[in-house]
């Protein structure tokens, strides 16, 4: 599906998705990332839900921002709670959502001027 978004002028926007990728500002990208209005990390390393660590929440919380979007693929599915410390530590909200649900939710909130972070899983069939 393309997205397309209101001004968002020199800020990292998702501008399409399909089942394979997630097209950041126009680049296709296949593999998990972390994504804010100012920041894409890319080879994050998750590659499904079963797959988080405390670690990768960590890079999460170290974004700094008060919202995070977790894109968890294909359909929504909730991580152990346990591996939410980071987030809930620093007292950063957390919405769990599938991961085209959570680039569309991205989009609204930065074209607000919100300060959002998405983590967003892509599985890759193997």
């Amino acid at each position: 599906m393309k997205l397309h978004s209101s001004d968002t002028a020199g800020l990292l926007a998702i501008t399409a998705y399909d089942a394979e990728s997630i097209a950041v500002n126009g680049r296709r990208l296949t593999q998990s990332f972390l994504l804010t209005p100012h920041q894409l990390i890319e080879d994050w390393p998750p590659a499904s839900v079963d797959s988080l660590t405390e670690a990768d929440l960590q890079a999460i919380a170290e974004l700094g921002c008060p919202i995070v979007l977790l894109g968890t693929g294909p359909r929504q599915r909730f991580p152990a709670t346990a591996l939410l410390r980071p987030l809930i530590q620093r007292r950063i909200g957390v919405e769990v959502m599938d991961s085209h649900a959570a680039c569309r939710t991205y989009n609204i909130l930065m074209a607000e001027g919100r300060d959002v972070a998405a983590a967003l899983i892509i599985e890759c069939a193997t």
